[in-house]
């Protein structure tokens, strides 16, 4: 009877969680539909990318091709330099933009006039709320070849610079405008988790003597390394996920060597040049790859920081 009865309440212990917080769940069952319907359900064409797809015979009827197109994928001509610009983008931007929302966590953490964090906040997150296709839009008026920037040089005898004509400018754009948007919006999750560190800790280091700097060090970056841990291995999880708008609308003919990434290539063969199945095997590749990299810098952050995210 015991054994029975913690059977059963083994078995509905799920249940009556889920009736006790049932509030809870339904604030969460938009996400979970939502994921089902654009993450898992889509799924099901992974097997185009093992299929000689034919929109009008279906998935289904198109007879199967093994790993003909991710073959013909690695021997391409642009095989390695796709890889190479999407790794070099993606490591750059991760390394060059993972500290600084840090950074800006722990200054913002110490302005102690109100309007002035506040209009800080608000200068650094505002970017964020702007659309990839207008941002691009401001980098073209601003850093074009007649933009406002070269137009200021000239002022002064300085010769133009071709931030979107010269190819090996095409990373420092992409990268730098990026961590401009994004800076202000992905340092709030580090500003919340210094809310969390004790002002009487701060008081007793400032009593010891203890500078702002002292005060980061010893107090502040060990309450946020837990977070920026488990951010680093989830960004590092996506490093060969590259946005495609953003990389699409600063890509032209002049920057093409160093702007051609795996995102906007699957777009040019899959939707312009409608070879869907060698694109779902790239994007396939793409994908695990991304979810080695992750199993492997988890465990490795498991190993030295004792903090992962499975």
């Amino acid at each position: 009877m015991e054994k029975q009865k913690r059977k059963e309440s083994a078995g509905n212990r799920i249940i009556r969680y889920i009736k006790k917080s049932y509030m809870l769940y339904l604030f969460l069952l938009p996400a979970v539909i939502y994921t089902i319907l654009f993450d898992y359900m889509p799924m099901y064409g992974i097997q185009i990318a093992f299929k000689d797809f034919k929109p009008d015979l279906g998935i289904q009827a198109s007879a199967w091709a093994g790993f003909k197109y991710f073959k013909m994928f690695f021997e391409s001509y642009q095989f390695e330099s796709l890889i190479k610009n999407t790794l070099i983008l993606s490591l750059y931007a991760l390394v060059a933009g993972f500290p600084i929302p840090i950074i800006l966590a722990f200054l913002l953490n110490y302005i102690k006039n109100l309007k002035l964090k506040k209009l800080t906040q608000m200068v650094t997150y505002a970017p964020h709320f702007i659309s990839t296709v207008v941002f691009c839009g401001m980098l073209f008026v601003l850093l074009g070849t007649d933009g406002i920037y070269n137009q200021i040089l000239g002022v002064f005898g300085i010769k133009p610079i071709g931030f979107m004509t010269k190819a090996e400018n095409f990373r420092h754009v992409y990268v730098w405008s990026g961590i401009i948007q994004q800076m202000g919006w992905n340092s709030i999750i580090y500003i919340a988790a210094l809310t969390s560190v004790s002002p009487e800790i701060h008081e007793a280091a400032i009593v010891d003597g203890a500078s702002k700097l002292d005060r980061i060090i010893h107090i502040d970056w060990p309450s946020i390394m837990p977070t920026a841990v488990m951010l680093l291995i989830l960004s590092a999880g996506r490093i060969m996920t590259l946005g495609f708008e953003k990389a699409f609308l600063l890509q032209n003919n002049l920057n093409l060597d160093y702007s051609e990434i795996i995102a906007t290539y699957v777009y040019k063969i899959g939707i312009l040049s409608s070879q869907l199945s060698l694109s779902a095997a790239i994007g396939l590749f793409n994908n695990i790859i991304n979810f080695i990299l992750l199993l492997v810098v988890n465990q490795f952050s498991k190993k030295m920081t004792k903090v992962g995210v499975m």
